[in-house]
């Protein structure tokens, strides 16, 4: 009997621990895919849907159009791959569903998270301050740059306010500006050539398309400033100080790659002016998707943490992979131009880095590439006859003998595109 009952209760003790570790597993697996996402089955047995990936852009060959007139920023997809399941992120059907992301937050539709860690990244990299800024997002920085342009006009005396950029600027500036004929501003063209004194001075440093690092031209005290700072990242430029602007303008596509998730932020000192912004994303498109947001708090918290809490291998280190890779590409170029007779690039800008703590020379997400050969007065149109696509001159306010090259695509659309340039003669 003794022995019956102690087997008994060993058989209820071990029924007892097995019942808290299966528990424990559950719970365990509950908040890692409550709030951080991961490659786990589903709590019936069944496995995580996922998403079957768009096709995006054809493959390569050695007959394709290579087409390098946008800033695909496809070159991270080595990178993005090399993490595996650490930027992965899993939402349940429930979540996200209301419009509302922090209703006692300065702004109703920012995601907490996204907003901590796009502090937090700013703060290892040194590229802006942030403290005493507002954070706003938005559905790329084309919205946001929009939303800054209503929220600082029009002129005091109701006129439409006036808005530059020195050339050669940002190709979409003026498309943008002038889409809905707003009566609250105007594109008025190259900065250089303004005569008046009220106006909003766009700028974009470091420069889309030739990689100038660009301080404000117009002296007016009653000039307004929006710094658009899509790649003042330390893969693309030396970060030699943190950007205490007005507004400043960032994007993911840019900093860490991913495009497609259609997501930018803006640091606004103004209380009146991040507003007025806030009220401009409520009308246009009532907030910001926080699917978005979510993704890209994820992926910008392994950028972070591949710095403060990883090995410090670049595997884990996405700003120096794309430096890499980008100084790589720049110096195939630049081998390439100057055995040319034909073609020039700007001259190379460098200095010493803040983040990397040594001097380094830029490596522009684009190539200001001019054309010497003669007879050629169109060269986006010579390129073009030779499979290449390119944004020529004129859409940055400047002549049609040099066009914007991305240097941000694929290796295989690159090294084509290399290969096609060096036999032009």
């Amino acid at each position: 009997m003794a022995a019956r009952e102690g087997s008994s209760s060993a058989a209820g003790k071990i029924a007892v621990v097995a019942s808290v570790a299966v528990n424990l597993a559950w719970l365990a697996t509950y908040i890692h895919r409550r709030y951080f996402g991961g490659n786990y089955g589903r709590s019936d047995g069944g496995e995580i849907a996922t998403v079957e990936p768009s096709k995006g852009k054809p493959p390569v060959t050695e007959h394709s159009v290579v087409n390098l007139d946008h800033g695909d920023p496809t070159l991270y997809v080595e990178f993005w791959r090399g993490t595996g399941d650490r930027a992965t992120i899993v939402i349940p059907g429930w979540q996200t569903m209301s419009y509302f992301s922090d209703l006692v937050g300065f702004c109703w539709f920012v995601e907490p998270t996204f907003e901590r860690e796009v502090r937090r990244l700013h703060r290892l990299v040194g590229n802006a301050v942030v403290d005493g800024y507002h954070l706003l997002v938005g559905t790329g920085s084309t919205q946001l740059f929009q939303a800054a342009l209503y929220a600082l006009s029009p002129a005091q005396d109701g006129s439409p306010m006036s808005v530059v950029s020195p050339a050669p600027y940002y190709s979409s500036y003026p498309s943008v500006t002038n889409f809905l004929n707003s009566a609250l501003y105007r594109w008025d063209g190259d900065a250089n050539f303004f005569g008046g004194d009220t106006c909003i001075e766009l700028v974009c440093s470091p420069n889309n398309p030739d990689g100038a690092i660009r301080k404000p031209v117009i002296k007016s005290e009653s000039r307004k400033t929006i710094h658009d700072f899509a790649y003042y990242w330390p893969q693309y430029t030396p970060i030699t100080e943190a950007g205490d602007h007005d507004i400043m303008l960032f994007t993911v596509s840019k900093c860490t790659g991913h495009a497609g998730t259609r997501l930018g932020w803006a640091l606004v000192k103004d209380v009146e002016v991040a507003q007025k912004m806030v009220k401009f994303m409520e009308l246009n498109t009532i907030g910001v998707s926080k699917d978005s947001q979510l993704r890209a708090a994820k992926i910008i918290k392994v950028v972070c943490d591949g710095y403060e809490l990883s090995p410090p291998s670049e595997a884990n280190r996405l700003f120096h992979f794309g430096q890499r890779k980008m100084k790589e590409r720049w110096s195939r170029l630049r081998a390439t131009v100057a055995a040319s007779d034909i073609f020039s690039l700007p001259n190379e800008i460098s200095g010493y880095c803040n983040f990397v703590k040594e001097n380094v020379t830029s490596n522009p997400p684009f190539a200001w590439l001019r054309c010497h050969k003669d007879g050629v007065e169109d060269f986006e149109g010579f390129l073009r006859e030779h499979k290449i696509l390119t944004r020529g001159g004129p859409k940055f306010g400047v002549d049609e003998k040099v066009v914007r090259v991305s240097m941000l695509d694929t290796d295989e659309a690159f090294n084509m595109f290399m290969n096609r340039v060096a036999s032009l003669k």
